[in-house]
């Protein structure tokens, strides 16, 4: 049987190389004015300019380690397995396909949430509402056309 997935990740601007690269450049140019200004005897704009910079580096850090957050849904032979990837972190659940259910809450900020024998995984938060409520429904019909694998698509 064939295997679908479905990659649910942030619309980044900008990949993480490429902002160590504009960081780089930003350091060189505001180090050099800096370095001139000190040259002729203004020693503080030094100072400010490596505490700025260190600023600026310590948030693009942050954006740069959450960059490329996502949830990978795979619907394979023998279940549905979601990973989420936040950070250094992977979580991977796997779920059956026997009695999967699809609950989509109705709230802006609510996750779609998918629950088989006990087992519940939130996805789509890294989607609008109406991708949310789209990709519910195009799992659902994947999980109703896959051979024995019937899911409930229920609004709470």
């Amino acid at each position: 049987m064939e295997t679908r997935e479905w990659i649910l990740k942030r619309n980044c601007s900008i990949a993480p190389r490429q902002l160590a690269w504009v960081f780089a450049i930003l350091c060189t140019v505001s180090l050099t004015v800096a370095l001139g200004f000190t040259l002729h005897g203004a020693w503080t704009i030094l100072f400010f300019s490596v505490i700025e910079l260190l600023a600026v580096g310590a948030a693009m850090l942050v954006y740069a380690r959450h960059a490329t957050d996502r949830e990978v849904v795979m619907l394979v032979d023998d279940g549905l397995v979601v990973e989420l990837f936040q950070g250094s972190h992977r979580h991977r659940s796997k779920l059956q396909l026997h009695g999967m259910r699809i609950a989509f809450p109705a709230g802006r900020q609510a996750l779609v949430a998918l629950e088989s024998r006990g087992q519940r995984v939130e996805v789509g938060r890294f989607m609008s509402e109406w991708k949310r409520y789209e990709f519910a429904q195009e799992l659902e019909r994947a999980l109703s056309a896959r051979a024995g694998g019937t899911a409930a698509l229920s609004f709470l």
